[in-house]
């Protein structure tokens, strides 16, 4: 007899690292192969990612602890006076901090021109739809394809955001969502809403936690293989030099144009895309999956071109869309649809309504269910004590108000005065087996006569037709009764 294979853990870990495969090697020039990111979290074999169960990451903690007792990696040991220097990320602290500030300062003597401010602003939205519609979902999901004149502009003005390259910022996304809420989740949220936002970049990360993501796709576009090379010009020239050389060859306004076109322009896109990791998982409602962080809040849609609905997101991630109603804010949903009308881009992909359905439905049943928990539905009959027919007949001479209902023995004296149809009733039915009476056979009992019946169980009879759902039962019994009667 010839047994199934297991699936090898180390032979897919591989896989979806993607070092199952010969790749390109694309390295950026000058300090760009640095830049917002550490060669040391994600150098990383398939044999240790394929380690990922629970008991595993525990053993290996165990062992890290130890190996790293006498000679700790930075981001193990506690901020001192004497090694909080050693913590920070400077190259992202100098980008993200230093270098806005001094934005933020110079507008004290920097004059305010109207078309400076027009052209940062433009200059923000095709920057900021780059990151969302370039950046995140066409080359980190794939949710679409473009044609190369788009990509073109998505890689010049992503540039312009300052947050990376395109190969860089979209193997750290697809990590993020491999590993998300973990220690391997590079801005994990639950160390925080300012780490998620911006702490996880200004302070080295722990190499324990380093991992890896197939992006042989991003190294096979040339666009991306440019662009990662020549990051660092690239960079400066899309974020700070173009600005400042419009709005100084058309209206004079050099510094005008480095400052609020340029520095201040490229802040508030950065924040903006931070909020993606922070306010997204921070504030808003889980219609999808609450096991995780990702949230839906219009708020966050505002603050991020669209990327608010994060809950659908980390549902569906290759889907096209992040806003579902059309009502809500997506811009760059909307961007995307209109080039694929005059073929700039095509094969938009989204997931079936009936999948989406299903997540909807299985969240609000889990909601119902947890609710259901706070409510006494009485005991569970695996619960309840097993009665022969002599041990209950026994017990009723000495006990008043005990009755079978479906199998089940139920105290009802404590309610016998309570009893809409009348104390006779019950009593007449005390010590007996009251099924079909309950059940239509007199009276028909609401939902809610079935339910506090429920609350009165007490045991079962053993070797009995056993059944918890009375009111079902109620149901049935009358059907069969109404279909004899047409007869």
């Amino acid at each position: 007899m010839s047994s199934i294979d297991i699936v090898d853990l180390t032979a897919v870990s591989a896989i979806a690292a993607g070092t199952n495969k010969p790749s390109r090697r694309v390295v950026a020039s000058g300090i760009g192969g640095k830049l917002m990111g550490s060669k040391e979290m994600t150098t990383v074999t398939a044999e240790q990612l394929a380690q990922d169960s629970i008991n595993a990451l525990l053993a290996k903690d165990r062992a890290d602890r130890l190996k790293y007792s006498k000679s700790k990696h930075i981001s193990e040991q506690p901020w001192t006076l004497s090694n909080w220097h050693d913590h920070i990320n400077w190259l992202n602290l100098i980008l993200v901090v230093f270098i806005p500030l001094s934005g933020f300062l110079s507008t004290i003597w920097v004059p305010v021109h109207s078309k400076t401010l027009i052209l940062g602003f433009s200059l923000y939205v095709m920057s900021g739809l780059s990151i969302t519609a370039g950046y995140h979902r066409l080359w980190s999901h794939k949710a679409y394809q473009a044609r190369d004149p788009v990509k073109l502009i998505y890689a010049l003005f992503g540039a312009g955001a300052v947050e990376g390259s395109i190969k860089w910022w979209g193997h750290s996304h697809r990590i993020h969502h491999r590993y998300t809420d973990t220690n391997r989740d590079p801005y994990d949220a639950r160390k925080g809403f300012w780490y998620s936002h911006m702490g996880w970049m200004l302070q080295k990360p722990n190499p324990r936690y380093r991992a890896r993501a197939d992006i042989s796709d991003l190294t096979d576009d040339w666009i991306v293989r440019v662009q990662h090379r020549h990051y660092i010009p690239i960079m400066l020239f899309m974020a700070l030099i173009l600005p400042t050389i419009i709005s100084g060859y058309f209206w004079n306004d050099y510094l005008g144009g480095f400052v609020y076109a340029g520095i201040l322009k490229y802040f508030v896109i950065q924040q903006a895309t931070f909020c993606i990791n922070s306010v997204a998982h921070w504030i808003g409602v889980q219609p999808f999956d609450d096991r995780r962080t990702p949230r839906d809040h219009f708020l966050t849609a505002l603050l991020t071109f669209g990327e608010g609905y994060h809950n659908f997101h980390h549902e569906f991630p290759s889907d096209y869309r992040n806003a579902l109603k059309w009502y809500q804010y997506d811009p760059t949903k909307h961007v995307i649809y209109l080039s694929s009308l005059v073929g700039l881009s095509y094969n938009l992909k989204t997931f079936s309504q009936n999948a989406i359905e299903q997540g909807i439905l299985q969240q609000k049943q889990k909601k119902l269910d947890a609710e259901k928990l706070k409510l006494n539905w009485g005991t569970p009959l695996n619960e309840l004590p097993v009665w022969t027919k002599d041990e209950f007949f026994q017990r009723s001479k000495e006990q008043k108000g005990l009755v079978i209902i479906s199998g089940i023995v139920h105290d009802v004296a404590n309610f016998i005065a309570e009893h809409p149809g009348g104390q006779p009733l019950i009593k007449a039915s005390s010590g007996k087996d009251a099924t079909t009476a309950f059940n239509g056979g007199v009276y028909i009992h609401s939902n809610a006569a079935h339910n506090l019946l429920a609350t009165m169980r007490v045991a079962v009879i053993k070797d009995a037709v056993v059944n918890g759902n009375t009111y079902n039962l109620q149901m049935e019994t009358l059907r069969k009764k109404n279909k004899s009667l047409d007869y």
